[in-house]
């Protein structure tokens, strides 16, 4: 009831929030807050850096959404009373003095991952979008040198998931779209989804991949320690992406640009496993074209992991150009040090390291 409570009176008030102050901060943000803007030069050039992870809340589709069971994304908001002070679009100011801090230019606005309401019927869920879409794309106007949009799409729904992104991308200025690793315990790569991915083909629109848990197997993510997002998400896009590889989708939709949030999970750290499934057990994995390493080189991957050696070997393995920055901006999971974290891994020439802080991502959402 208290959540409940809490939620209902947040729904007045009309837009987009930011939340948080550092990542995972409890206190001193208003000494943060003032902290001069960070400027990021390479060899004493003067680079524009950009941020393709991190979310924020529309308020607005609450009387929509108020009576259905799917709300638990909220719950770790009405608990934290730094996060619940900050439910507010009038924050959008406080919100650009945190990336100021961090030396961010350029977010790209997307919805916390449980606001994708994938239980909605076609009338709600068109409903749901649009007030969702229209409230990132209205945030992104007013800021238009410091957020651009990673929309929504009721992908339960793909015939209406494709419409969406077309609209979004010509009416709404939308640089992306968010999905989750899942669609109703149903993979990406089923072919129920090949109008949604033909669209985004054509409209050379990014896909961003981020997961929400691993529900098939949430009985053994329960407990101690978090499992369900520490184990479970990077879990889940390493199975969305290998669906995607192993079931012909990446064949069939070559031009696809898809993003994987967490460095996409486990996938590039143990690639070797699914080459030697298709050398020594083919059997298995008849239906791909080519090594599934090779599958890389067509994905994109945020840089939120959290060693530098987990990140230097994500470069090394997909290439430099494949990797943008993430932060995972306001959560605990995420990385307020996401510009020095990359500069941190030795070897990078001044060239790779301008494309991972901020040339690739800039290109890949149209950015300048």
């Amino acid at each position: 009831m208290k959540r409940r409570q809490f939620l209902k009176k947040s729904a007045s008030v009309a837009g987009i929030s930011f939340v948080g102050c550092t990542i995972g901060a409890t206190a001193g943000c208003a000494e943060e807050a003032n902290a001069a803007r960070r400027e990021v030069s390479i060899a004493g050039k003067r680079i524009k850096t950009v941020d393709i992870h991190c979310h924020s809340y529309v308020h607005d589709v609450w009387s929509l959404i108020e009576d259905h069971g799917d709300l638990s994304y909220l719950e770790s908001v009405s608990d934290n009373p730094i996060l619940r002070k900050k439910i507010d679009i009038n924050n959008v100011d406080f919100r650009l003095q945190q990336m100021d801090q961090q030396g961010i230019d350029v977010q790209a606005l997307s919805l916390h991952v449980g606001q994708y309401h994938y239980w909605a019927d076609q009338d709600i869920a068109t409903k749901i979008v649009t007030i969702q879409n229209e409230k990132i794309a209205e945030t992104c106007a007013a800021h238009p040198d410091r957020f651009v949009g990673i929309g929504a799409v009721a992908l339960q729904h793909p015939e209406l998931a494709a419409q969406q992104m077309r609209h979004a991308v010509k009416e709404l200025d939308m640089r992306g779209f968010m999905i989750t690793g899942s669609v109703n315990e149903e993979e990406l790569s089923d072919p129920k989804f090949h109008p949604f991915w033909a669209a985004a083909e054509e409209l050379g629109t990014v896909i961003f991949i981020h997961p929400r848990n691993f529900p098939a197997g949430q009985s053994r993510l329960n407990g101690n320690g978090r499992l369900d997002n520490v184990i479970g998400n990077p879990l889940e896009t390493t199975v969305a992406l290998s669906h995607l590889i192993y079931e012909g989708t990446l064949d069939k939709f070559p031009g696809l640009k898809i993003c994987a949030a967490h460095g996409g999970g486990y996938l590039a750290s143990y690639i070797g496993r699914s080459d030697h499934c298709v050398t020594h057990a083919s059997m298995f994995c008849d239906a791909v074209e080519k090594l599934p390493s090779e599958y890389l080189k067509q994905l994109y991957f945020d840089s939120l992991l959290y060693t530098t050696e987990n990140l230097r070997h994500l470069i090394a393995t997909v290439g430099a150009d494949r990797v943008v920055i993430g932060t995972d901006f306001p959560f605990a999971m995420g990385n307020a040090d996401s510009i020095d974290h990359v500069l941190s891994v030795d070897g990078l020439s001044e060239q790779e390291q301008a494309a991972i802080l901020g040339e690739t991502a800039a290109d890949l959402l149209r950015i300048g």
